[in-house]
């Protein structure tokens, strides 16, 4: 298994705006080998003293953090989704009505070590 992961500031009061264009992109994901997908929505997420997910995105008070992961069979097929999911122009809309500050995303790709 591989997670393509993510923690994003997300408008606080678009909160049902995002969670309704993530399921749309998720089903353009899938299309290129996406197998399912977690949008978690931040309930207990403190400032720290020295790092935190809220210093990390340079959290503003009108927002909140979600923690967001696709999960794929492999990396190759990330890969693929990556490079020619993205490409797909039902994106284009979806991501031009997103309610985050793209430039202050956090993301990347894990290798699975442990499932339980």
């Amino acid at each position: 298994m591989y997670i393509q992961g993510a923690v994003l500031p997300v408008k606080t009061a678009q909160k049902a705006d995002y969670v309704k264009l993530v399921a749309a992109m998720f089903e353009v994901m899938k299309d290129y080998g996406a197998i399912s997908t977690v949008e978690a929505w931040g309930d207990d997420v403190p400032m720290g003293e020295n790092t935190s997910f809220p210093q990390a995105l340079k959290l503003e008070s009108d927002e909140t953090v979600v923690l967001s992961w696709l999960v794929f069979p492999d990396k190759a097929a990330r890969d693929r989704c990556m490079n020619e999911g993205m490409q797909d122009p039902r994106l284009g809309e979806i991501f031009s009505a997103m309610p985050i500050d793209g430039q202050r995303m956090i993301w990347g790709g894990f290798e699975s070590i442990l499932e339980a």
